[in-house]
C-alpha cells in the first residue's frame, strides 16, 4: 500500500471527510495524533506523502513545542519534494519550516464558509487544474502567512487573505483554507471560537448553518482534489 503520514495537532480537527476522500482513492493512512501522545517520525522514510491539519495552535506560540517536530517533518517535505498536503496550522507550519513567516491576522479571524478565487498558476498545476475558479471553502485561522518561501507559487487568494494556497517544489502544497470539515465539526468550531464568530459578523447558529449549506459544494470540488493528490502520492510510491 501506498502510506500517508497523517499528522493531527489537535482532535477538533480530524482527518474527516478528507481522510475518507484519500482513503477511497487507495492510500493507507498512518494517523498521529498529537493529543493522545503519538509520536511523529523522524523522517518521512516509511511513508510516500505527508498530510499535516489544523489545530486552535498558533503557528506563533513558542510554548507549543508538541508543533516543533511537525516543523522539521514539513521542512524535509519541502526539501525533498514529497508529496504533502498542509492544511491551515499544517500551511502557517510548512511556510515556517521552509523559510517563509506567519503573522496573526491584522484584520482579524476568517472564519467560515467562503470562497477562493484561483489564481493564474493554477490552471497548470496537477493538483489544482480541476478546481472551479472560484470554489466554496471553510475557513477558521487567527494567523496567517506573512510571507511566502522563496520560489513558492501562489496558486489562491481571496480580498481578505492574500495566501490562501501555495505551492513549493512540484507536490508540497499548503491550503489556508479547510476541505475536510464536516457540518459538526464547524458548527463545534463555532460554539468553542466566541472571538472568530464575533469577527464574522454573524452569530454561532448563523454560521454554523452557512457552513453547513456549503458542504456539498465542498465535496463536489475537494473529493476529486483529494484524488489527484492521491494519484501523485501514488507515483512517488512508483519511483
Amino acid at each position: 500500500m501506498t502510506r500517508l503520514l497523517v499528522v493531527v495537532p489537535s482532535d477538533t480537527d480530524p482527518p474527516a471527510r478528507l481522510g475518507e476522500w484519500l482513503a477511497d482513492a487507495g492510500l493507507e493512512l498512518d494517523e498521529r495524533h498529537l493529543d493522545a501522545g503519538d509520536e511523529v517520525p523522524a523522517d518521512l522514510s516509511g511513508h510516500d506523502g505527508l498530510l499535516v491539519l489544523g489545530g486552535p495552535q498558533s503557528s506563533l506560540d513558542e510554548g507549543a513545542t508538541e508543533l516543533a517536530p511537525v516543523r522539521d517533518l514539513l521542512a524535509q517535505a519541502a526539501a525533498d519534494d514529497v508529496p504533502t498536503l498542509a492544511i491551515c496550522l499544517g500551511a502557517q507550519l510548512l511556510a515556517q519550516a521552509a523559510g517563509g513567516s506567519t503573522r496573526v491576522r491584522p484584520a482579524g479571524p476568517e472564519v467560515g464558509a467562503t470562497l477562493v478565487a484561483r489564481r493564474d498558476a493554477a490552471e497548470t498545476d496537477p493538483v489544482f487544474a480541476g478546481v472551479p475558479l472560484s470554489p466554496d471553502v471553510v475557513a477558521w485561522h487567527h494567523d496567517e502567512v506573512e510571507r511566502l518561501p522563496d520560489g513558492a507559487v501562489l496558486l489562491a487568494a481571496n480580498p481578505v487573505c492574500d495566501v490562501q494556497a501555495y505551492r513549493l517544489g512540484t507536490a508540497v502544497y499548503g491550503l489556508q483554507f479547510h476541505i475536510e470539515t464536516t457540518p459538526e465539526i464547524a458548527a463545534s468550531w463555532a460554539a468553542h471560537d466566541p472571538v472568530g464568530v464575533a469577527a464574522s459578523g454573524l452569530d454561532v447558529e448563523e454560521i454554523s448553518d452557512r457552513a453547513a449549506a456549503a458542504h456539498p459544494d465542498l465535496a463536489e470540488v475537494w473529493a476529486p482534489f483529494a484524488g489527484r493528490f492521491a494519484d501523485v502520492v501514488h507515483a512517488r510510491a512508483r519511483t
